[in-house]
Parts: structure tokens; C-alpha cells; sequence
């Protein structure tokens, strides 16, 4: 069973920072590309950043170019999301992802909320 576990998540004021982590079971982690994306209330779902396999290649939403640096450890099974310079409009879910086997497999999610 394909499993991610992300965690992270929290309240921050606005201009601070978090870091998201993923953790993933049930595939080949480092054969797969994996992405961040989030969802506000009330709004869809929003792809925040995908990285390849080996980690060379990153991109990200406008929005968050430049605040936001997605990376992984393929030894850890793990991807990151650091997120600096938070704005209140970063609150939402925040869930990483994985395309399997013709599907987008989600883990439960990780609250961020930006506040003051």
C-alpha cells in the first residue's frame, strides 16, 4: 500500500517559516517524482511544487517562487517543504503527492496557518 505521512505543520505569524516533511512507504521513493500542493478553505486544490526523482530539477508556483524550497532524501524516503517569509493567503492543507500507477496518491494533509 502506497502510504505518505507529511508533518510540519502549525501556526506561525506572518514573514515566519516552516518546514513540511513527507514520508513515504509502499513504492520505490526514489523512482517516483513527488509534488506539494495545498488547499484553502472554501477554495480547491493548488500545486505548490514538484521535484524530480534525483532532485535536479524543481519548480514552483509563482506565488511562492522564491519563499518555498522543495527538496528530498531518497535514503530517508523523505521529501521537504521549506517555507519562508509566510503570508496569511499560505494558510491551507498542505498535502504531498505522488503519481502511482496512473492515479495521484495523497497523504491526510498537515494544517499550516498564518496568522498574527
Amino acid at each position: 500500500e502506497v502510504l505518505l505521512v507529511e508533518s510540519g505543520g502549525g501556526l506561525v505569524q506572518p514573514g515566519g517559516s516552516l518546514r513540511l516533511s513527507c514520508v513515504g512507504s509502499g513504492f520505490q521513493f526514489s523512482n517516483y517524482e513527488m509534488k506539494w500542493a495545498r488547499q484553502a478553505p472554501g477554495q480547491g486544490l493548488e500545486w505548490v511544487s514538484r521535484i524530480s526523482t534525483d532532485g535536479t530539477k524543481t519548480t514552483y508556483l509563482p506565488s511562492v517562487n522564491g519563499r518555498f524550497t522543495i527538496s528530498r532524501d531518497n535514503a530517508k524516503n523523505t521529501v521537504y517543504l521549506q517555507m519562508n517569509s509566510l503570508k496569511t493567503e499560505d494558510t491551507a492543507v498542505y498535502y504531498c503527492a505522488v503519481p502511482y500507477s496512473g492515479y495521484t496518491v495523497r497523504g491526510q494533509g498537515t494544517q499550516v496557518t498564518v496568522s498574527s
